[in-house]
């Protein structure tokens, strides 16, 4: 017992052994809180005899849930943590849906669409309707992953509709979740909410959940939108099994439907939650925290608390005020290369933040210029891009005609006069009579559902893909994928729908350089030694190119000795010795929308979050002049400048009559005044 939490501070020991009832434990940035959470489990494994199946831990991303197995089972005996649950939301809901499919009236093997086949589907369903534009298009999608999150239903989205445009985006958000049940599918929401809706219906299969999660932990709850706060209450019911980790201060998600406010609601639904503060921070300098604490305390808050460190004071921080945009990526280009021969420090110790990604191409150049090696996070796999995913979809469907989600990808892509409606009676065909789309569409009882002509093109389209499918297996198999590609016009394809010939031009290399790939996997393995024993042909060609890309995003997580540059967003989470912030003005940070939306609140935790990411060195740069829509405008300082402590901050080319300078000092005056009264 004493080795689980002999290493702990008084406040995290006391959340790890805390047990007696549902637990709030409040995380300031870099207070060791993934410590809390894998020792938590250990110990309810270890010493309160809980069963290591009957524990689930929830997180955001796979990368966070993997770390996460792996610190527990280092923790553990081994064996100890067999059938310990440990997922993303997403992923538990994905369970639930697979458990229950027979239930929900999904067949097994049903597919998930992601964000782009949901696209495809709601753009397919639109142009029955009307013409639209992609704003439009995305302003529906938005609209409908708001309302599942919500737990609104299509039925209670029409009945509150109050506009023709409303109920038009109803009508789409009806015909879209017939749609997805007709082709056997769920989209990325449903994960969520479909579980919330079986638990609410079905008070049995509940209780078989709740027996089988008896403790239930939740990382980053502060990022929990309606439907995960709702399933987390469903699963841990009146026993208040329950632990949550989260930081309020650090809630940077609205976007995409966290609610922060959910903290709050703990203490209504659970009167008896137990408050645990975690505020020693193992992170930053003393400085850093302090600056931190000042810039969001001028947020309204549900929790006080206040980070502090047994660190060093530490150097103060740095604001560059610089002659325009150009000037400062030219700056932090030349000071990491200063600072790096100074401190004697690798390039990988700095990290580069911005709000937008727009701010990183002129840093890039700088960067290059510089000779400076960089990496971006959050940059496109190969296999994510639009064309390759199309591409790959025929493939798969080639080795294995059963995969849905392959079929309805393709299906109408180009497009071949196969609409929503035939694609709706084929897929409640199917699920009646157990088949694959691809197997029910050369089925001859098909003729009873759907008309003759539309018929014909669809057993046109699949006549035609068994004929490349014989041409792969008994000729040459890339011979026949580029007749595929060239048979479909695809080249055409990307021309009518690219937003420019070049970028078609560009897609159009991608598919060839997929093919390329297939045929040096192929040549390969002909020419391995016992190459009679081996997997030869498309279908282990395509699995080690998934995989190859698998890897290769494996391979980009691991260190190298590059500057990280990176979004604000992107960088929760994460920490690094030296940190510069770019474009600390007006309309960048806070950006303009949330200043005209009045979200500023979370602009500030957003700057928070960039200031705790610095372990050592903070560096905060800005432009008196940029260049915005072709023309060079004069900027504002930031207002978070205002909000930081002037005796802390290091100045450079602030003249005196600076007007941050002097509101600040106004301000000072003003508090000081207030504070005498």
């Amino acid at each position: 017992m004493s080795a689980l939490i002999q290493h702990l501070n008084p406040r995290q020991r006391e959340a790890v052994l805390y047990i007696d009832g549902p637990t709030l434990v409040l995380a300031g940035a870099g207070s060791g809180k993934t410590s809390v959470i894998t020792r938590k489990i250990a110990y309810l494994i270890e010493e309160c005899g809980l069963a290591a199946r009957n524990i689930a831990a929830l997180t955001f991303t796979n990368k966070a849930a993997r770390e996460m197995k792996e610190r527990v089972s280092g923790l553990l005996p081994k064996g100890a943590g067999r059938g310990l649950t440990v997922s993303t939301f997403h992923n538990l809901g994905l369970n639930i849906i697979r458990k229950e499919s027979k239930t929900l009236g999904y067949k097994p093997g049903f597919s998930i669409f992601d964000a782009e086949d949901s696209t495809a589907l709601l753009k397919e369903l639109m142009l029955k309707e009307n013409d639209i534009d992609s704003d439009h298009l995305a302003m529906v999608q938005s609209q409908i992953s708001n309302w599942k999150n919500d737990l609104v239903t299509p039925a209670h989205a029409k009945s509150r509709a109050q506009s023709k445009g409303e109920e038009f985006i109803a009508y789409v958000y009806e015909r879209y979740t017939q749609a997805l049940k007709a082709y056997n599918a769920v989209d990325f929401d449903d994960l969520i909410l479909i579980p919330v809706q079986l638990f609410h219906t079905h008070a049995d299969i509940l209780q078989n959940w709740q027996r089988k999660i008896r403790y239930l932990l939740v990382d980053e709850y502060q990022d929990t939108n309606s439907s995960q706060y709702l399933l987390v209450k469903q699963l841990v019911g009146d026993r208040g099994a329950l632990t949550v980790v989260g930081d309020d201060d650090q809630s940077i998600y609205a976007w995409r439907g966290a609610r922060p406010e959910n903290m709050g609601m703990l203490k209504q639904d659970y009167p008896n939650l137990h408050l645990i503060k975690l505020e020693q921070n193992y992170r930053s300098t003393q400085r850093i925290l302090k600056t931190a604490n000042h810039l969001i305390a001028h947020n309204p808050h549900e929790f006080d608390k206040a980070l502090w460190s047994d660190k060093s004071y530490g150097e103060p921080i740095r604001i560059l005020r610089c002659g325009n945009e150009e000037a400062e990526a030219e700056r932090v280009a030349n000071e990491i290369i200063t600072q790096r021969l100074q401190r004697q420090i690798s390039f990988k110790d700095f990290a580069i933040l911005y709000r937008g990604n727009h701010q990183a191409r002129l840093m890039e150049i700088k960067l290059q210029q510089a000779q400076v090696p960089y990496s971006i996070s959050g940059g496109t796999s190969f296999f994510s891009r639009t064309e390759i995913k199309d591409i790959m979809a025929y493939l798969k469907l080639l080795v294995n005609p059963d995969d849905d989600n392959a079929f309805l990808r393709v299906v109408n892509t180009p497009r071949r006069q196969i609409g929503t409606s035939t694609l709706e009676a084929l897929g409640r065909y199917a699920s009646e009579r157990q088949l694959s789309l691809f197997a029910a569409s050369g089925e001859l009882a098909l003729s009873r559902e759907i008309p003759k002509q539309t018929l014909s093109r669809l057993t046109r389209f699949r006549e035609w893909l068994l004929h490349i499918g014989q041409q792969c297996e008994s000729a040459d198999p890339i011979n026949a994928l580029r007749e595929m590609i060239s048979d479909i016009d695809y080249e055409g394809w990307l021309v009518q729908n690219a937003s420019s010939p070049k970028v078609a031009e560009k897609r159009m290399e991608n598919v060839w350089y997929l093919i390329d790939s297939i045929r040096n996997l192929l040549e390969r393995q002909l020419s391995e030694d016992d190459a009679q024993e081996q997997d030869i042909g498309l279908e282990a060609a395509i699995a080690k190119l998934i995989l190859r890309d698998m890897l290769e995003r494996h391979e980009e997580e691991e260190e190298f000795d590059q500057v990280q540059m990176m979004t604000l967003h992107a960088s929760k989470g994460l920490e690094f010795p030296h940190v510069f912030m770019l474009g600390f003005e007006e309309d960048i940070l806070p950006h303009r929308t949330s200043i005209e939306e009045d979200n500023v609140e979370e602009e500030r935790r957003l700057c928070y979050v960039g200031i705790t990411r610095a372990q050592r060195t903070l560096t905060i740069t800005m432009a008196a002049k940029r260049k915005q829509y072709g023309e060079i405008i004069d900027t504002s300082s930031s207002r978070f400048l205002e909000e930081l402590p002037e005796d802390e901050l290091e100045m450079e080319n602030f003249d005196e009559h600076c007007p941050v300078r002097n509101q600040n000092k106004g301000r000072m005056t003003l508090d000081s005044l207030l504070a005498d009264l």
